[in-house]
């Protein structure tokens, strides 16, 4: 009780959210042997499962080339922080993601990658109830032992309309 005699509300019940995966240890297997971005294009294939946190994001591989890949995804309420918007860093997980994965469809097969650094500016709130929203990873510099990418997040309605963007820097992993 506060001290205007008020009560709180009961407490509302409570979303029950369930995430399944698949075993990320079948993938890596075949991965390894594979260039990036076959393990990209078999991936969005449904040929290799996703990773796990592509589950728990919801996000799937809406379009993958050379130096490029872009995901998709629909924003949710469970993903919201106090303020009643998609918190900030499922938009960082997501332009983290397709930059990485821009940077990894250039790599042999046996390389890898890691993120480095990772710059966001947001411009604009995610919310629930706005329709798929895309990012896209694109690959400026493709070195021996680093490269850089960019991404932009974006309404998949209205390609212009820019939410955030970011930039990234990965360490190659031969």
């Amino acid at each position: 009780m506060s001290a205007q005699g008020l009560r709180p509300a009961p407490a509302a019940r409570g979303r029950v959210r369930t995430v399944e995966w698949e075993d990320p240890a079948a993938a890596l297997a075949v991965a390894g042997a594979l260039p990036g971005l076959e393990v990209m294009r078999r991936i969005m294939a449904g040929e290799l499962p996703r990773p796990p946190i592509a589950s728990l994001l919801e996000m799937e591989i809406h379009e993958v080339g050379p130096g490029r890949a872009v995901f998709a995804f629909e924003p949710q309420e469970w993903m919201y922080n106090p303020i009643g918007s998609v918190h900030g860093g499922v938009a960082a997980t997501l332009l983290d993601s397709c930059m990485g994965c821009a940077v990894h469809t250039t790599l042999p097969a046996g390389a890898g990658y890691t993120t480095t650094d990772l710059q966001v500016r947001y411009l604009r709130a995610l919310r629930a109830g706005e329709g798929r929203v895309l990012a896209e990873g694109r690959v400026v510099h493709a070195g021996r032992r680093t490269a850089t990418a960019e991404g932009r997040l974006y309404p998949e309605a209205d390609p212009e309309r820019l939410l955030a963007h970011a930039s990234t820097g990965c360490a190659i992993l031969r």
